[in-house]
């Protein structure tokens, strides 16, 4: 039995394509089922509808074989228990720095927003700038334009949501980001075979596209 750990929305959907070249299909539709743990044509493979941000902690436990997350996540998940083999190409994005439009510049410690708080950290510890995180959910926009926060530190996919609300990318993005699929690294070692074989149709769904 292989669980693969999915979440719902951009990164489901774009998966979807993929997993149909490893000829692998949900037999339900996971926005209209309320099941977590989906079958699919295949008996032995099922598909475990996660948080996009828990998807690497059950990777990392075993509690699923593999699993598809988005790069920022695992970048702010930092865990060490499982492989990276595989870069999707999908859900593409940026991690990016804004702030608002022709504000006057900043003095003394920023104070950042973002749910992306241990990866923020090690950014500007990296700049040498010391910097107060506020950790947020949602809505990260709204963070500077209530006073709540100097900058935001976010995914940016075309930008329209920063314009809409007076805001723009600051500097070079802090990271590229796209899907990769991840690997227990138990489980590679007891399902050698079948994962790799797995890995491989993967592959080759990804050079295709």
């Amino acid at each position: 039995m292989l669980k693969i750990a999915l979440s719902k929305g951009r990164i489901f959907t774009e998966t979807l394509p993929l997993l149909a070249q490893a000829n692998i299909h949900p037999l339900e539709d996971p926005e209209r089922s309320r099941k977590l743990i989906l079958d699919t044509n295949q008996p032995a493979v099922k598909l475990v509808i996660l948080r996009a941000t828990d998807v690497p902690t059950y990777v990392e436990y075993g509690a699923a074989d593999l699993g598809i997350a988005g790069k920022d996540v695992l970048l702010e998940h930092g865990g060490e228990g499982f492989y990276e083999p595989l870069d999707l190409k999908i859900a593409r994005c940026r991690l990016m720095v804004a702030g608002p439009v022709n504000a006057p510049p900043l003095r003394g410690r920023l104070r950042i927003a973002t749910k992306y708080a241990k990866l923020t950290q090690r950014y500007y510890a990296e700049q040498g700038e010391q910097v107060e995180i506020i950790k947020l959910y949602g809505s990260m926009e709204l963070a500077p334009l209530l006073g709540l926060a100097d900058r935001i530190v976010d995914v940016v996919d075309t930008g329209k949501t920063l314009r809409a609300n007076g805001l723009a990318p600051i500097g070079a993005p802090i990271a590229e980001i796209s899907s990769r699929l991840i690997v227990n690294k138990a489980s590679l070692k007891m399902n050698s075979l079948i994962i790799k074989e797995l890995i491989r149709q993967l592959q080759e769904a990804v050079s295709s596209i």
